[in-house]
């Protein structure tokens, strides 16, 4: 997810995606484990995307 898409999205959104990325991350993390994904830098991929989504969130309730 691009930062404009981010910016775009409010507080209850990016709570959201936030909750659905994890879930995913630690999905793509356990299938790593048991064997090797084809692509792993979709790992790294997940974990920044949300760093960037909390990032986001944080900036919002800074900004109050």
């Amino acid at each position: 997810m691009k930062n404009s898409e981010i910016a775009q999205l409010t507080k209850e959104e990016l709570i959201a995606k936030i909750a659905s990325d994890t879930e995913s991350l630690q999905k793509l993390q356990f299938a790593h484990a048991i064997s090797p994904i084809e692509n792993p830098n979709k790992i790294k991929e997940s974990r920044r995307s949300i760093a960037r989504l909390k990032t986001r969130l944080r900036s919002l309730e800074l900004a109050k």
